[in-house]
């Protein structure tokens, strides 16, 4: 099916863009793109993502004389996902259309905040609106981008080799990422580290190392297949939207693109954890950080940042072990800031959770221990990666609501078996910065 989306996407990009046609044919063209790319993934249980966009559209033009837009039009799409999360139709089909749901609140949440900042002038017309909303490049597999971009990709720029040239390196790295997640993480110490003997090699359920080292083995063998599948999606992403012809920076007559979704290297070998929340997705990291962070900030850092987790949860749906680990990831990463903050103070060294610019204040850049402490705090985020990641595998990704106590079980199973060890890290570094303070 993907062939075909992908066909559809390439007579959008040569026919649409660049053939001078008026504007709201190019809108049409990529709302008939759309709809053709939903119906081949979810044929007519698209009308669910049809009906969101239509009721964003009619809270937006509702409420075009209002300064409160984003608020009406956010609090309507939570309850329209909650009502179908929990009523209009069963679990599992609502879960394979999320990630086209997901794209489609955020970009109507985005515009409706734009609109109230001015960023936006007017209203866009019904077909400017849902062009944007279905425009064919991220659909199906995201990502977010601004009601802004989506014009300027509308506008078309001339085919050139660099914009084929980061087409292909995308989409293969996207299969890369797919063969590593399915073929390489999942039998990664068996096969690659024989740490298990020879007579364990194909079964996994008689590892006789010791119990408390398998777990945390399997929990990273978890985490890393959970990790490059995400990958996946995102330079499957990157590919569909360069080649829709949008993703791309312009600076005078200088043409790049550029898009980047994920940032695999700063995921698996990251300098601390808070790089890991906005390198495991950049542009839902920019959505979250510019309309939810933002406008929780009087709330209090803390509370603006269990906000933003919190819209992140709701943002993919109703689930027990998802959203206890973006509600851990917000207490993880609350304290590793802060605490990496305090230390940075007192010993005056660029050791903050993100990367110090050349020109900071810190008397301490390069010494050998400055070093030290940073790769401790980089292997205390794998450690915690390690341990969020462990919940997820195929087992758990598509629950049916009588089973959803079932996920709930396996999440406390997990991280039983793994003594509720990052949790505990997390509140004896919470003590020693309450120390230090």
């Amino acid at each position: 099916m993907f062939s075909f989306s992908s066909v559809c996407v390439v007579v959008f990009v040569v026919l649409f863009p660049w053939s001078g046609l008026p504007s709201y044919v190019k809108h049409l063209s990529t709302v008939a793109g759309g709809f053709y790319a939903l119906y081949l993934f979810f044929e007519l249980h698209m009308v669910w993502v049809v009906l969101l966009s239509l009721l964003c559209y009619l809270i937006l033009f509702l409420c075009r004389h209002s300064s409160n837009r984003a608020t009406f039009l956010s609090i309507t799409v939570l309850i329209y996902l909650l009502m179908g999360e929990l009523h209009m139709m069963d679990t599992t089909t609502w879960h394979k259309m999320r990630g086209s749901q997901m794209v489609v609140a955020m970009k109507a949440i985005s515009l409706a905040f734009d609109l109230d900042q001015g960023v936006v002038t007017n209203v866009p017309s019904p077909v400017e609106f849902m062009g944007y909303i279905y425009f064919v490049g991220t659909v199906i597999f995201g990502p977010w981008i601004s009601f802004n971009s989506y014009r300027e990709a509308i506008e078309g720029r001339k085919l050139s080799f660099s914009w084929i040239w980061k087409v292909c390196v995308s989409w293969v790295k996207s299969q890369l990422c797919l063969v590593i997640s399915n073929c390489v993480a999942p039998y990664l110490f068996p096969y690659f580290i024989p740490i298990y003997g020879d007579k364990l090699l194909h079964n996994k359920t008689k590892r006789k190392i010791g119990g408390a080292v398998a777990s945390w083995l399997l929990a990273y063998e978890n985490a890393l297949s959970f990790h490059f599948s995400n990958y996946f999606v995102g330079y499957l992403s990157e590919t569909s939207t360069t080649l829709a012809g949008a993703g791309f920076t312009e600076e005078k007559d200088n043409l790049k693109w550029d898009m980047t979704v994920a940032r695999p290297l700063h995921v698996e070998f990251p300098r601390s954890m808070v790089e890991v929340a906005t390198s495991w997705n950049l542009p839902m990291s920019r959505w979250l950080s510019t309309y939810v962070f933002a406008s929780a900030r009087n709330l209090g850092t803390f509370p603006a940042i269990l906000v933003t987790y919190a819209a992140s949860a709701l943002l993919h749906g109703l689930s027990f072990h998802l959203g206890a680990v973006l509600l851990s990831l917000a207490f993880i990463t609350y304290v590793e800031h802060v605490l990496r903050r305090r230390l940075a103070d007192i010993l005056n060294a660029c050791i903050l959770s993100k990367k110090c610019q050349p020109n900071c204040t810190h008397k301490n850049k390069k010494a050998p221990w400055v070093y030290i402490i940073n790769i401790a705090f980089s292997a205390l985020a794998v450690f915690h990666l390690a341990y969020l990641g462990s919940l997820f595998n195929s087992s758990v990704d598509y629950m049916d609501d009588d089973e959803e106590s079932g996920v709930a079980n396996h999440t406390i199973q997990k991280w039983s078996e793994l003594s509720w060890a990052s949790h505990w890290v997390t509140f004896g570094c919470w003590v020693l910065y309450r120390i230090i303070l």
